[in-house]
């Protein structure tokens, strides 16, 4: 969320870093307005509450005096009435006005590549070089059921489409992945692992910016004001919601494995076959809570986390930073790491990793003091540290050999009970 000073003060700079979207002013002129009219209002009852003020001092005078106070009573019956109207059209005003900047997204830093859509984004840099196969590569999807280990079939009967029965080894694989994530993450101290709540309330969907925009995405359950999380970032940014920090507790960097679910509402069409886009799917997540000044090279430095841990498994992948009209909703600046599909003979993400500047932490209520005393909004960042089915899918192709085997990357190998292949 905006600072509403803020939005006052640099009106112009803000409305032009939202523009760069490309998809309108998502009310941010509507939120001027309000707040223009609100401190009309406040304008108007401050000038009113002291006409108040000195014409009640006129009472008692006029009583010593022996003057008639009828007509002043009545004028200050209806200073009283006009204020209390006054304090009902504000509080209305401001409850608007909250409502209508939870719709605004975070502004654009600097540095973003301008851009319409994926079309704009830059890619960074790469590392790896795609295998040379002497054979065919089938999709994960094809090779996934001949092997018995991928079955979509049951999924769908069970749960509906994008939801898959992982098998055997397979299944034994995803949770190698998902051991090996965490503790490459957790390795030397430096992330916290958490394993967090998969159910939270509305107040934590709208500190990390999913709620009100994107409700139509969630899973609610009925009745109880509660969501599935779409992603381990929810839970693990709202941990320290409402609170202030230490300065010395600066910075606070966190992992957790999770289920994440998503209705992926605007995805029909897309990814139809395999594991790549699913309802429901495993991802472990980085969260960073850090001082304002060190955010931008924190975000440096989840990156390098990512592109280590891909190196370590071997596998091809590019950074992108993601243009203007790319960039998600609450994000200020994002990079994606894109992984190499060998069937589709392409890059797919695999993990984003963004800077919130201080818009979460506003939305969340997430504060510190800092080392001279004063209460500031952290900044707060995340990445996938990564999703475990997508990634399986990468393997079943990548390490896919020509007898329809797969074999296992040499840092999984010790997870597998020290099977080179399965």
């Amino acid at each position: 969320m905006h600072d509403i000073k803020r939005i006052r003060r640099n009106f112009e700079e803000i409305y032009e870093s939202v523009l760069k979207r490309g998809k309108g002013d998502f009310g941010l002129l509507k939120v001027k307005e309000l707040e223009e009219k609100r401190r009309s209002i406040l304008a108007e009852v401050e000038n009113l509450r002291n006409r108040q003020k000195t014409e009640s001092k006129l009472i008692p005078a006029y009583k010593k005096e022996g003057k008639d106070t009828e007509e002043l009573m009545k004028q200050l019956k209806e200073l009283s009435g006009r204020i209390s109207e006054l304090d009902s059209e504000l509080s209305s005003v401001e409850s608007e006005m909250h409502s209508a900047l939870l719709y605004v997204p975070n502004i654009i830093k600097e540095d973003v590549p301008i851009g319409k859509d994926e079309n704009d984004n830059k890619v960074e840099r790469s590392w790896g070089e795609p295998r040379k196969f002497d054979f065919e590569v089938k999709p994960h999807w094809e090779i996934g059921v001949e092997r018995d280990f991928l079955d979509f079939e049951r999924g769908a009967k069970v749960s509906g489409s994008r939801f898959t029965f992982v098998k055997g080894n397979c299944a034994k694989l995803e949770r190698a992945l998902t051991n090996y994530y965490l503790d490459f993450h957790t390795g030397e101290g430096k992330y916290k692992e958490i394993n967090a709540p998969v159910v939270v309330n509305e107040n934590s969907m709208i500190g990390t910016g999913q709620l009100p925009k994107f409700e139509n995405d969630m899973y609610a359950l009925e009745d109880v004001n509660q969501y599935l999380i779409p992603t381990a970032e929810v839970p693990l940014t709202n941990m320290h919601g409402s609170e202030i920090l230490n300065n010395e507790d600066l910075p606070i960097y966190l992992t957790g494995f999770t289920q994440c679910f998503r209705k992926e509402a605007g995805s029909a069409g897309r990814d139809t076959k395999g594991i790549i886009r699913q309802h429901q799917f495993g991802k472990v997540e980085l969260v960073k809570l850090v001082r304002p000044e060190e955010s931008e090279n924190e975000q440096q430095d989840m990156v390098s986390d990512v592109e280590r841990l891909l190196q370590s498994l071997e596998i091809p992948y590019r950074v992108v930073n993601l243009c203007s009209g790319d960039v998600t909703f609450s994000s200020a600046k994002t990079y994606d790491l894109e992984i190499w599909f060998e069937s589709s003979k392409s890059y797919r993400e695999i993990s984003s990793c963004s800077n919130f500047l201080d818009f979460q932490a506003r939305r969340a209520g997430i504060r510190y003091r800092n080392e001279d005393g004063k209460v500031e909004y952290v900044h707060t960042l995340n990445g996938s540290g990564i999703p475990t089915g997508r990634m399986l899918a990468c393997i079943l192709e990548y390490y896919q050999k020509e007898d329809g085997k797969i074999e296992i990357p040499k840092v999984l190998r010790p997870y597998m009970g020290g099977l080179d292949e399965i």
